[in-house]
């Protein structure tokens, strides 16, 4: 019996020991697809107590602690940091079996030197032995990235942000970290939804152009993509609840757009088509200034009616949800593809029944010289925990190249997720060690050594070009 989240950790046999320790625990990170705050990472933002860090705003947390029947008052409601602390550590015996029990003990022993259980009993020793090291002044945000070794993070902005951070990031030569932003247009593209007329006129102040029709539209996004650009951007990302394909003329959408900001209600043919065009002429721009394109696919989003007026998004009532995607998905890249304008393309599913769906997909429109163009995304959401990386990456080894992947992302707006990353790394070296074991793959260290550190870090550094 191996003792509780030791060294060896989710490494179970000799090869995964090896590689783990000798080649993917000391590469460093670069995390392209975080919800970071920049802000707080220039002011070297302090936290006031474990669960300032831990508990606001963290719905993976939330969930656990409504299934254990915790009132909400102590999860999102005006109860006191400690009894918040408190219910958490209560519930945390009952997650066995859930990443984030992992995850949070990870995060204890990584960043605090705690080794003990959290719960109930531990709950007043943890809770003064990790504040203590929260009030020491090394204990900032830099200080956390830098103690992750995270060499690169990409922030997920919205293409009206000011970017200000980032700027002030850029000329900080004392931190030692990129700081990048990552240009996420999602309501400029959700025409339908009740924002998208204010987020349009946001659009024209921030870009300086009066936006009339689709094409003053098209200008605006294109002078925040150069703008973005400017600030070292590479890469998009897009969260597209389910894939919209329906082919269209500039003069059709031109009516569905101005339709919209005269606030007319739009059929979903129209809606279709308007996200057909737009996120065609996005990639297009995406290829031109040598971006990758993230689509993240396939949530249900605010299921809970009550909760969400209550709440709003991103508060733990999001779900996985089971659309048809692959004749929509591939008739996407083929129609950039056509015309020479699909760029690095990056495709995530929320729903594991679409791995094969996706990984067969992308593996048609690879090419141009560029090693794994095309990229099955790791592990998201609800499938980031043991089964759902492994099932990740041996879908990528059937039907592609798992040597050519780039690797995990935290996908958090919390600094201490960074663990996440050592995580992935443990299991993908346990996966490789399994083959070895059972012979269907050489025991080559240099080749497999060489593997496991590119997919933990070279292979992004190489894809994106940073």
């Amino acid at each position: 019996m191996k003792n509780f989240m030791d060294d060896d950790f989710l490494l179970n046999n000799e090869v995964a020991v090896k590689l783990f320790h000798d080649y993917a625990s000391k590469m460093p990170i670069f995390d392209f697809h975080c919800h970071l705050n920049p802000k707080d990472i220039y002011e070297d933002k302090k936290f006031k107590n474990i669960t300032e860090v831990w508990l606001y705003g963290d719905h993976y947390k939330w969930r656990l602690m409504r299934s254990n029947g915790v009132d909400e008052k102590y999860i999102t409601g005006d109860a006191d940091d400690y009894s918040k602390f408190l219910e958490f550590a209560k519930t945390m015996p009952m997650a066995i079996g859930n990443p984030v029990f992992h995850w949070t003990h990870l995060e204890l022993q990584r960043y605090f030197g705690v080794n003990e259980l959290l719960n109930e009993k531990t709950a007043p020793m943890i809770w003064e032995k990790v504040n203590s090291v929260l009030e020491s002044s090394e204990f900032s945000v830099r200080n956390i990235i830098k103690k992750s070794n995270v060499k690169i993070l990409c922030t997920t902005d919205d293409p009206t942000d000011s970017l200000e951070y980032h700027k002030l990031l850029m000329d900080d030569e004392s931190f030692g970290v990129k700081v990048l932003p990552a240009f996420r247009p999602d309501k400029g593209i959700n025409i339908e939804r009740d924002d998208f007329r204010d987020w349009v006129k946001k659009l024209g102040e921030v870009s300086g152009k009066t936006i009339e029709d689709y094409e003053d539209y098209l200008d605006a996004l294109n002078s925040r993509i150069e703008y973005f650009d400017s600030l070292g951007c590479r890469l998009s990302d897009h969260a597209l609840d389910f894939v919209a394909y329906e082919e269209s003329t500039k003069s059709k959408v031109n009516e569905i757009f101005k339709k919209a900001l005269e606030g007319e209600e739009l059929s979903k043919f129209e809606i279709d088509q308007y996200k057909t065009s737009v996120l065609q002429f996005l990639a297009r721009k995406y290829k031109e200034f040598g971006w990758a394109m993230q689509l993240h696919i396939a949530a249900l989003r605010n299921t809970n009616t009550r909760m969400f007026r209550k709440l709003g998004p991103d508060t733990g009532y999001d779900a996985i949800n089971d659309v048809d995607i692959a004749q929509k998905v591939a008739k996407l890249l083929d129609s950039l593809d056509l015309t020479g304008s699909l760029p690095k393309t990056i495709l995530y599913t929320l729903n594991p029944k679409d791995n094969y769906v996706l990984a067969t997909i992308m593996g048609c429109f690879q090419g141009e010289g560029i090693p794994g163009k095309m990229q099955f995304g790791s592990a998201w959401w609800f499938n980031d925990n043991i089964d759902g990386m492994r099932e990740q990456m041996r879908t990528l080894a059937n039907v592609g190249l798992l040597s050519k992947f780039v690797g995990m992302v935290t996908d958090s707006r919390s600094f201490l997720s960074y663990p996440r990353h050592e995580y992935f790394r443990r299991i993908l070296c346990n996966l490789i060690g399994e083959w070895v074991d059972r012979g269907e793959v050489p025991y080559d260290i240099d080749l497999l050594g060489k593997i496991v550190q590119d997919i933990s870090y070279n292979n992004a550094v190489n894809y994106f070009g940073v």
